[in-house]
């Protein structure tokens, strides 16, 4: 079942390839567990040096503006300089720094350094797909005992921000009622739930391609992962929650590069304490945090301190006369007080929902990507999808698919050229923008 949901209904997020909320800096493809749903491929002799490390962020950001950097990989704990990146990303680039991680190489007294190194926060990726020592074979509900122990261990070094992501096949879709109920009751130390729906290259309905010449799979990690034959769509997530809280409203999306009308990354903001929350704000709430953010620093907001964000009381005073969401929230949390008026005001806190869609296949072949993809790496000092970075290392290049038995049109001319290897003849320069799927 699909909720029924629409694009005109939200507020479309002013994120573009060169002017954006975050970027993507891989200093490393090696990792210390096997996730079934990463499209990264385990590499243990990558790690970059810190002169490489800065060729790549300067490549982003003479490419794009952005607030936020998120160090992953692999898996950035492993990186023997991984303090003096978070470093420069920091001081030298003024960045915010947020690492992608899996957490098993995290300790206390690395927390410590990172955080003096300037790290801004943290989204962890913890879910049931992963082969994570003593947590095998537990659900998503079990794992929640795990995510609480890192929120936690952070939120005792304090002011940093907690992301959780989790990877959502349709054996886990029926847990994410629970999960956001979970990070409702921690609101105070869970800052945003990310439902990361799960993907997978679908050989049995396309063929794919390169430059025209149909090429096999099966040497991409993501190749034909078998626990999403049917892939879940960002409003069948919408609909699961909405099980549990018929309220839950979203507020602002991105759609795709070939599909508008998709939800690729669909956003929900909501505001309460760990005992309830109070409402959801509106598209005008995010319409006015975005572009207000850009006129004053000249940077969409990517991510907030947690002094910030419980602060929701102050939110919804400055953004009621302008946000419906935001005066219905209003309404109720007043209302609650006046009929228990012996009982002490909660505090309230912003936090967020974010459900990402990855790439759609439309039946023509044409791969839907997340438009204005705030995931976007470099690569040989050019501006690519983090998701299919896979496909350039191993084929030179992103594939292009069509339906069975049949061939595309036209070869795509979009398509970025194979990167040169060794002894072999230069390629002509590019041009610094994504190819075109």
């Amino acid at each position: 079942m699909h909720a029924d949901i629409h694009p005109s209904q939200y507020y479309r997020l002013p994120w573009s390839l060169n002017d954006n909320v975050l970027s993507w800096l891989e200093p490393t493809k090696r990792c210390n567990l096997y996730c079934e749903g990463c499209y990264s491929r385990n590499d243990p002799n990558s790690d970059k040096t810190l002169e490489q490390v800065r060729a790549d962020v300067d490549a982003l950001v003479r490419q794009r503006k952005i607030d936020s950097m998120s160090i992953a990989g692999g898996e950035p704990l492993v990186h023997p300089r991984i303090v003096d990146i978070v470093r420069m990303v920091s001081e030298d680039f003024g960045i915010k720094p947020i690492i992608n991680t899996n957490a098993l190489a995290l300790t206390p007294e690395l927390l410590r350094q990172l955080k003096d190194a300037g790290l801004y926060g943290f989204t962890f990726h913890i879910d049931s797909t992963q082969g994570r020592p003593k947590w095998k074979g537990r659900n998503e509900l079990e794992l929640n005992e795990l995510r609480l122990h890192y929120a936690k261990m952070v939120a005792e070094v304090g002011d940093m921000s907690v992301a959780f992501n989790c990877t959502i096949t349709r054996d886990t879709l029926s847990y994410v009622p629970d999960m956001a109920e979970w990070a409702r009751e921690h609101i105070d130390i869970v800052h945003s739930m990310v439902f990361i729906l799960f993907r997978t290259s679908r050989t049995r309905e396309f063929d794919y391609f390169k430059n025209g010449q149909a090429v096999p799979l099966d040497d991409l990690v993501y190749y034909d992962q078998d626990k999403n034959p049917a892939p879940i769509e960002a409003p069948e997530v919408v609909a699961e929650i909405r099980k549990r809280d018929a309220a839950f409203t979203p507020c602002a999306y991105l759609g795709g590069t070939k599909d508008p009308n998709s939800f690729k990354w669909l956003l929900t903001a909501r505001i309460g304490s760990r005992e309830r929350i109070y409402g959801y704000v509106g598209p005008r709430y995010m319409e006015l945090v975005q572009t207000g953010h850009h006129m004053l620093f000249k940077r969409y907001l990517g991510y907030t301190r947690p002094s910030m964000l419980r602060h929701g009381r102050t939110m919804l005073a400055g953004f009621a006369a302008f946000d419906k969401g935001a005066r219905t929230t209003a309404r109720t949390y007043v209302g609650d007080l006046l009929r228990k008026p012996w009982r002490r005001a909660p505090k309230l806190h912003f936090q967020s929902i974010l459900i990402i869609q990855p790439v759609d296949m439309l039946p023509d072949g044409r791969m839907n990507m997340c438009d204005g993809c705030p995931d976007m790496t470099v690569d040989d000092g050019e501006l690519v999808w983090s998701c299919r970075l896979d496909e350039r290392t191993l084929h030179g290049c992103f594939l292009t698919a069509a339906p069975k038995c049949a061939r595309p049109e036209v070869e795509v001319k979009s398509e970025v050229k194979a990167k040169a290897k060794p002894k072999a003849a230069k390629t002509k320069k590019r041009t610094g923008q994504p190819a075109e799927a």
